[in-house]
């Protein structure tokens, strides 16, 4: 159902914000379009990229799924749940696999942007004691939450509701919190970069909003689409009133007061959004109406709009110059080194070993294709090797390495409330780095194989196009991270300065205004040209201190002058053709399906540790679970109490076994008691359907295949109707999330 209205004084509270943030939006669409059409008309040089773009992402695949425990808050309940995680990085979460496979609707649908992964019950605890309004809770009280198993999961957001769920052992506690990491890194760059105009405007207009509230600094709530992050904008506003006005009538105990207030924090959340996307929308329908004029205004009058811009900063520079001069040579320049090597270290191991697993993965298939085959194990293995970078699993040992960062006594310094804005960038730039390399490689090696004769020729040549590759990594990883670096430091030193520059400069802008003629106020503003100013100030000895340490090479950076000429001409062209499909191109599996029944089968990206509710480790399933080496040790059990193991392994039994009637009941028991066979990585069991080897990787982390004749877990074999599929019409996590519906009915979509 909808989210009730807000109640009229927060809903004009939600108004006012949004008003003032409109305006300041509308102020900055026109200077966004301005520089928009001016660097489309004068271009913009600075170093070519080697290595290839996908222009078309990869869609066919399912990040991962398996099955884990959710609390449910309406029963207090922990229920066996079967989540599945598909390209677009939401969670759904099923009733139970059976469900999934025959395409029903899921229970809940997540999206997971600002939320944090916590895998401790103390440190969810600690947070939502912070928020609790009131007095701090005491240290004997009963807590919130209650896990049965050692290894919870829980997504925490500082407005909307809160998701728990737990597993059995640490190594899918670790897998599961990769995969959910991902999520949230993935749904947190919610605006579209490729927006040259819409994406400029919004996120100047927040931080010129936040800026007019005397807010400088990063904001870690910048998170999500354009819609979540104006409903951040508004709770920021909202909350402290609300504590104020709620926190003294809660009533009860500790732990009923902090469930009573993370539910109507999330009740008013939503009702917030809904309010906001209305707003926003109509804001950019508006826009959209005015932008042919105001671009033709533009295109007309270039020269003059340039020239005009180019006085105001004249006289701008004049008066606020000398003054950021003397700031940051006091106040930045000192401490510009130990910033950038705070940044450089973690984020140059990080490429480093996105250089090494990429290495590592070519080469280990390199030996495997010597070893076992040619051409259809090249298939099989470029198949998992084009979804490399969407692995979280194997990506994390790239990505822990920006855990490093931290500034220490320069975080309280600049008023950077938190080093997650950087760090997350920073993976965001080493995934698409490495789908950049993966990409140029499955595109240089699909042009040699017609050329290829034999399986000796075939692994010289991929060799050959590795160290091609990893030549163009070097050059393009040196361009991105040097990139970042600057953007890093103009983010930490210009608010700082803004902020110190405030008292004496900030009150004398007015006076500025009327040097703007008034044909083209809407495409120059008083504020920008002086942030662009105070930009210039810093932006020489930030562009220093970045060459400076090129010239070290300890972090492995070209210098400036070190152009790559492009040794691939053609190279491009090659990128612009139609995306490589290596199963369908040189499996030669016949298409038997027409296509408008034609459902794709869904590469499962990340391998399972237990793929089947039946063989989770309690006694329900316990004569399932084959007994093998490679097993995960039973943790202790702990003792029988109210919603705790025992109490889950009875629901399991129950609802596992006495699901639906008929054939589906007999596949569901079928599933429980079905023997296992020792599959490779593939996934392929023995016995079971070719195309069952697309389905994923059912190794744990730790027996991922290494080199020749590496063999993966235990795995049931599946009919072709279990395997794992992404249906065209099933459901694509937005924005919104689905609520609980207990009763087994599709859920109801809400925020």
């Amino acid at each position: 159902p909808a989210s009730p209205p807000l109640c009229p004084s927060l809903a004009e509270k939600t108004g006012q914000v949004l008003a003032e943030f409109c305006r300041c939006y509308r102020e900055q669409y026109g200077v966004a379009l301005f520089n928009s059409v001016r660097y489309e008309i004068e271009g913009n040089g600075g170093p070519q990229a080697q290595l290839l773009h996908r222009k078309v992402p990869l869609e066919d695949h399912v990040i991962y799924s398996g099955n884990l425990f959710q609390y449910i808050e309406e029963n207090k309940k922990w229920r066996n749940r079967f989540c599945v995680v598909p390209h677009n990085y939401g969670l759904v979460l099923y009733e139970n696999k059976l469900a999934y496979e025959r395409v029903l609707q899921p229970r809940v649908l997540v999206n997971s942007a600002g939320y944090k992964i916590l895998t401790s019950v103390d440190q969810y605890l600690e947070l939502v004691n912070g928020s609790l309004p009131g007095a701090t809770p005491k240290s004997g009280n009963t807590p919130i939450l209650k896990c049965p198993t050692q290894f919870p999961l829980i997504l925490w957001h500082p407005y909307a509701r809160h998701y728990y769920f737990c597993v059995m052992t640490g190594k899918e506690q670790d897998k599961w919190r990769a995969v959910f990491q991902d999520c949230v890194r993935h749904c947190n760059n919610g605006i579209p970069e490729d927006s040259k105009v819409e994406a400029p405007a919004f996120t100047d207009a927040v931080r010129m909003y936040r800026q007019s509230k005397e807010q400088y600094g990063t904001w870690d709530m910048l998170c999500g689409n354009e819609t979540q992050i104006l409903s951040n904008l508004v709770m920021e506003e909202l909350v402290p009133e609300l504590r104020s006005a709620i926190g003294p009538r809660l009533k009860g105990k500790t732990q009923e007061r902090q469930r009573t207030w993370i539910q109507i924090s999330d009740a008013v959340y939503r009702m917030v959004y809904d309010q906001t996307k209305t707003q926003y929308d109509a804001l950019l329908t508006k826009c959209e109406l005015e932008r042919p004029q105001m671009e033709s205004t533009i295109r007309t009058d270039m020269d003059q709009i340039i020239t005009s811009k180019e006085h105001l900063a004249s006289k701008i520079r004049a008066f606020v110059l000398p003054k950021a001069e003397i700031c940051v040579r006091n106040h930045v320049q000192p401490y510009i080194s130990s910033i950038l090597e705070a940044l450089m270290t973690p984020t140059s191991q990080g490429f480093a070993e996105v250089r090494e697993v990429f290495f590592k993965e070519v080469t280990d298939m390199n030996m495997n294709i010597l070893n076992e085959g040619g051409l259809e194990k090249l298939v099989e293995y470029m198949e998992k090797l084009s979804q490399l970078a969407f692995h979280p699993v194997k990506m994390q040992s790239c990505y822990e390495k920006m855990d490093q960062l931290k500034l220490e006594g320069l975080q309280q310094r600049f008023d950077v409330s938190s080093t997650s804005v950087f760090k997350q960038r920073a993976q965001i730039l080493m995934r698409q780095q490495m789908d950049d390399a993966v990409h140029t490689f499955e595109t240089l090696l699909h042009q040699e194989l017609g050329k290829l004769q034999g399986k000796d020729e075939l692994c010289k040549s991929i060799q050959r196009i590795l160290e091609r590759v990893l030549k163009k990594y070097d050059y393009d990883s040196s361009t991105v991270r040097k990139k970042f670096f600057r953007e890093a430091l103009l983010q930490i030193t210009i608010p700082f300065l803004l902020k110190k520059l405030a008292p004496t400069c900030k009150g004398e802008l007015a006076k500025f205004q009327e040097l703007i003629f008034e044909d083209f106020a809407s495409f120059i503003l008083v504020e920008n040209t002086y942030e662009e100013v105070v930009l210039q100030s810093v932006m020489k000895d930030i562009m220093q201190a970045v060459k400076e340490a090129a010239v070290q090479r300890k972090h492995n950076l070209y210098r400036d002058s070190m152009v790559m000429h492009n040794s691939d001409p053609n190279l491009h062209l090659l990128g612009e053709g139609v995306p490589i499909d290596w199963g369908e191109e040189y499996g030669g599996a016949p298409d038997a399906e027409p296509a408008p029944d034609k459902r794709r089968r869904a590469k499962q990206v990340v391998s399972v540790i237990q793929d089947d509710e039946g063989a989770l480790p309690y006694e329900a399933g316990a004569e399932a679970l084959p007994q093998h080496e490679e097993r995960e040790p039973q943790e202790p059990e702990p003792p029988a109490a109210p919603g705790s193991v025992q109490e889950i392994r009875e629901m399991l039994q129950k609802e596992v076994l006495e699901d639906a009637g008929g054939p589906a009941a007999t596949e569901a028991q079928e599933r429980l008691t079905n023997g296992a066979v020792v599959t490779q990585e593939s996934g392929a069991a023995e016995g079971a359907p070719r195309e069952a080897a697309c389905v994923g990787d059912p190794a744990p982390r730790d027996a991922i295949p290494q080199g020749p004749g590496s063999t993966g877990t235990l795995s049931e074999p599946r009919s072709p109707a279990a395997e794992q599929r992404v249906d065209p019409e099933s459901p694509k996590p937005s924005d919104k999330e689905t609520g609980e519906a207990e009763g087994g009915e599709a859920a109801q979509t809400e925020f």
